[in-house]
């Protein structure tokens, strides 16, 4: 049988409230117990061998001898002999209902609740106690009788309900198949004798006694906090032992005075136990205490392990002296304070904007199925805050109770020591390991012999480098649950949650109350504070330095802070805290330097602003030697947007499916990121930082670049931002060494500054315009100059006639043009652009919608190899000559939505590998001579809507064809020539109905 505690309103023992009538007051109760029970079902077996046991233990029972049943319903010697009764026992079996007379003794039972105090005991004997509550199964069928009957008023069936019910909700013992009655009936004995007299019997086995010291450890011990640990240890001793306890409890093989006097100090531990919970540590009786109890647990498993060794239970005894501490071991701890602890910190006072989150993260982990679940966001957004509420949680601590444990990781996950903080408060030892795997071997066995209750281990602070060891702790064991918080989004979690930083309205909450101003009364400047809650950025560790050092501030400060961090003084100048918290998560491993100056270039671009993916790939390229194609510099940036330092994304989903196309990625960052990597860059002189960033307000110029003896600046990066107000009044830098220019402006009007022509180390220039209408750009001769130049990038500029006043650029290989007016740039051409761009061997032109045609000069620059034109949507025609780029390898007119065709001379591109005309909706045809592109072997063509005529016979030469993307239209197209080119892939693309690509971005 399996004994369990039924789902109730009460303990075991359900104590009814005195009655304040007289009568109740003088009632003199003649029993100690009432034992009511339907006589078929249980008198021969269950019930008699109960009724023998309370009398054994000299508990005075009243068992109804068949005789006082003379009628249907229970007499007045029935009833007086109820009311005289201290306890009623009530043994509800499959056929009980079907007695009236039974029913009737409930009632008055239940009467008795209120009336003299009784207490009941429910026995749920094969009978499901829902089943009971609500009169199911056997029960309804008694009472669809009973209705039937006539005779039987309909008040006295309600009233047989109404009992039914709340003895029903009543916790008690359910007993189903797995475990002797002997034992069910050994544990009510115990209870009710506890109840009656407190303590164990006066006459009581060594099974018993154990039972009820189990019972205070478990119930009294747990809530000692001084000798916690040592309770654990010891109630997972009496846990291992108490099923082989139930066994050898008749058959002891041992004297009885040694019994007797194990007894005798198993109660005197129960008293000891209460003592404990009020003895201070400052005691003098707490060495004593203390060890009395170590003693007594030694003696407990000593005596045990010999009744084991009699009874063959070797696999117990195997356990206990694998996990069983040494004296020493158990004394030390009690006696020092517990620095393995693992419990979850207190949380904050007053946390804001935690709620949703906190209400995700419970749903996860109230779930069934054990979660692997991942907290992630930048440092100083609250992920530690949010877990340490989520471990207060009431409904959390409801599942998990004593085993949610809190280890703060930080710089290395040490997998030995977090599994002896485990060992340590689960069963108070902190064994040594071998290995990481023998560390979490043991961990394994640990928390299956734990059983079913649900664990959570919170892992605080996990930073990157502990991927693998993160892996190894994620072991299969039920009910293990797993919240690991990190500023890096590891992959392998069942649930991750990305936190965010605070709205406005909970960051305004935030600082007010950590400022101490008082809602609706404070004599700060609501302006005010939303300047400095916008320097902030959401963060709320930002907005608590902020609030704290300004705390019963004047207004005057709240003013000089609010213009000071918008002016852009940097908001680390106040609070070390801040950036020391910020710049843990940039410590990389030596291998990862990379990593740190890729963050730090990020901070070169304008504030709020998407950063192009290919503008870094220029710079990247030439300062850190990394690929041109761009692959290194999107794997540093998932490796950024992993940790949580910026976010990679693209404007449309299936830009990331086509091999090597970047024009359509951007990085964003948040501001307070994008601050501490200009934080980082600006520390030292301006003259000797490797990266100098310049932000003009106006026309204000730095004082360090108008001073007249300024030296060089040794900077190889040099970004120089300026707003709508700014006239193009430059001062003289000198700046030998810059390999990378960044110019961010806003005005319609921008002049190169004059110390261009100076850079003789420049290899890249990116100009970017975040201006509403494009910017005429002069002084663009000045880069005639520049005879290291490699790479351009314009973004919503006008391109001044080349051709008026050429420019030559003869180490000139990539440009790419962003939303310019580029139409001008080549009309009336005096010079041959392959003279002014000789070594030119990539275009990028997306989004330039002045651009009908290509012009026809660019087919002279024949060592180009990329031709990329995408999102032109009103480009109509491609130059016949353009068969003459007989070096070009990649072709893309992705998204020029208004190109007819293709020129037939595109035959003689014998170089081509990949061609792109996805979502080109005029295109009717391709090519009739597309088989003579022998080294063609990608071909995108999704979204090809005006292309229905089938494919040219040529297309079957295609030997080197790969890949074809296109929709499942086209794709039927294709089928035919799947048994000639044997080697093709079609490939299906899935619909995308993000139409962001015909705007502007």
């Amino acid at each position: 049988m399996l004994l369990t505690r039924s789902i109730g309103r009460s303990p075991s023992l359900v104590k009814g409230a005195t009655s304040s009538s007289s009568s109740s007051l003088t009632l003199r109760l003649e029993h100690d117990v009432f034992l009511s029970f339907y006589g078929k079902d249980t008198r021969h077996n269950f019930t008699d061998h109960l009724f023998a046991a309370l009398k054994r233990n000299s508990i005075a029972v009243f068992r109804d001898a068949e005789g006082l049943r003379r009628g249907t319903f229970i007499n007045s010697g029935l009833r007086k002999a109820i009311k005289e009764s201290k306890i009623a026992i009530v043994v509800l079996s499959k056929n009980y209902a079907f007695s009236r007379w039974c029913l009737s003794e409930l009632a008055q039972i239940v009467a008795c609740i209120k009336e003299t105090g009784i207490k009941v005991i429910p026995v749920f004997y094969h009978v499901d106690p829902s089943n009971v509550r609500q009169q199911n199964g056997t029960f309804a069928l008694a009472f669809a009788n009973h209705k039937k009957d006539s005779g039987v008023k309909s008040e006295k069936i309600q009233a047989w309900e109404n009992a039914l019910k709340c003895v029903g909700g009543i916790a008690g013992f359910v007993l189903q198949d797995h475990i002797s009655e002997s034992t069910v009936i050994q544990r009510i004995s115990g209870d009710i004798h506890r109840e009656l007299y407190g303590g164990a019997f006066p006459e009581a086995t060594f099974g018993e006694v154990f039972k009820v010291l189990h019972d205070t450890v478990k119930n009294v011990g747990s809530k000692v906090l001084m000798f916690k640990s040592f309770f654990k240890n010891f109630e997972f001793n009496l846990y291992l032992l108490a099923p082989v306890v139930e066994e050898i409890n008749e058959k002891l093989d041992c004297p009885e005075q040694e019994t007797q006097s194990l007894i005798k100090k198993m109660k005197t531990a129960k008293q000891l136990i209460h003592i404990c919970s009020e003895t201070q540590e400052s005691s003098k009786f707490y060495r004593i205490f203390a060890t009395k109890l170590i003693e007594l647990d030694e003696a407990i498993v000593r005596f045990c392990k010999v009744q084991m060794q009699a009874q063959n239970r070797g696999d117990i005894l195997q356990i206990l002296e694998q996990w069983k501490p040494t004296r020493e071991e158990m004394k030390l701890p009690i006696l020092m304070i517990d620095s393995l602890s693992c419990s979850v910190p207190r949380p904050l006072d007053f946390p804001v904007g935690l709620d949703i989150p906190l209400k995700e993260l419970k749903t996860q982990l109230l779930k069934e199925k054990e979660q692997q679940i991942l907290l992630t966001a930048p440092g100083g957004c609250g992920k530690t805050a949010l877990v340490t509420m989520l471990g207060h949680d009431q409904e959390i601590k409801g599942k998990f109770e004593d085993y949610i444990f809190f280890v703060p990781v930080s710089k290395t996950l040490n997998l030995m020591v977090i599994v002896q903080r485990l060992f340590h408060n689960i069963c108070y030892r902190e064994p040594e390991f071998l290995s990481d795997e023998d560390a979490i071997n043991q961990l394994q066995d640990l928390l299956t012999r734990i059983g079913s209750s649900p664990i959570l281990l919170i892992l605080d602070d996990v930073r990157p480098g502990s991927e693998f060891r993160l892996e190894m702790l994620m072991i299969h064991v039920p009910n293990l649950n797993i919240l690991v918080t990190s500023r890096t989004s590891f992959p392998g979690f069942s649930f991750t949650y990305n936190l965010k930083p605070l709205n406005d309205e909970d960051a305004t909450t935030l600082l007010r109350h950590t400022a101490s101003l008082q809602a609706g009364s404070s004599h700060i400047p609501v302006v005010v504070i939303k300047k400095i809650v916008r320097a902030t950025s959401g963060f709320p560790l930002a907005l608590r330095v902020n609030g704290r050092t300004l705390c019963e501030k004047s207004v005057e400060a709240w003013h000089s802070r609010a213009r000071n961090l918008s002016n852009g003084h940097s908001i680390f100048n106040y609070s070390s805290d801040l950036l020391e918290c910020l710049q843990r998560s940039l410590e990389f491993s030596d291998h990862e330097v990379i990593l740190r100056k890729c963050f730090m270039d990020l901070g070169s671009f304008h504030e709020d602003q998407r950063i192009p993916v290919l503008g870094l790939t220029y710079m990247w390229a030439e300062l850190y030697k990394l690929d041109e194609d761009g692959f290194d510099a999107i794997a540093n940036l998932h490796e950024l947007t992993t940790r949580n330092l910026a976010n990679l994304s693209m404007i449309r989903k299936d830009a990331s499916e086509i091999n090597n196309y970047y024009n359509e990625y951007y990085v964003t960052q948040h501001d307070l990121l994008r601050k501490l990597a200009i934080f980082q860059s600006c520390q030292g002189p301006e003259g000797q930082r490797q990266r100098l960033i310049m932000d003009i307000s106006g026309n204000s110029l730095p004082s360090w670049c108008t001073e007249q003896d300024q030296q060089p600046i040794n900077a190889r990066l040099l970004s120089i931002s300026t707003d709508e107000l700014f006239l193009s009044n430059w001062c003289n830098i000198q700046a030998p060494k810059v390999e990378v220019l960044v110019l961010n402006l806003q005005t319609k009007n921008y002049s190169l500054p004059e110390f261009v022509d100076k850079m003789d180390n420049l290899k890249v220039l990116i100009i970017t315009n975040y201006g509403f209408f494009p910017t005429e750009l002069r002084n663009f001769q000045l880069l005639n100059s520049l005879s290291n130049l490699k790479a351009i990038r314009l973004e919503k500029v006008s391109i001044p006639s080349l051709c008026k006043d050429p420019v030559f650029l003869k180490s000139l290989k990539r440009i790419s043009l962003f939303m310019c007016n580029i139409g001008q740039a080549f009309e009336n051409c005096t010079v041959q652009v392959s003279d002014a761009l000789p070594n030119l061997m990539e275009i990028n032109i997306d989004y330039c919608n002045d651009l009908v045609e290509l012009p026809a000069v660019l087919c002279d620059v024949i060592l180009l190899k990329k031709l990329i034109i995408t999102n032109c949507h009103q480009l109509s025609s491609l130059p016949k000559g353009i068969g003459k780029l007989v070096n070009l390898e990649v072709l893309r007119l992705r998204s020029c939505t208004d190109l007819s065709e293709l020129p037939e001379s595109i035959k003689s591109l014998n170089k081509l590998r990949l061609l792109d005309i996805s979502d080109c909706l005029g295109i009717r045809h391709l090519p009739k001579d597309i088989g003579e592109l022998c080294n063609l072997k990608e071909l995108y063509m999704k979204g090809c809507l005006s292309l229905r005529k089938g494919l040219p016979p040529s297309t079957t030469n295609l030997e080197q064809l790969k890949l074809v993307e296109c929709d499942e239209e086209r794709a039927k197209f294709w089928e035919p020539f799947k048994e000639v080119l044997t080697n093709l892939e079609v490939k299906v693309a899935e619909k995308d109905i993000n139409l962001n690509w015909l705007l502007k971005p």
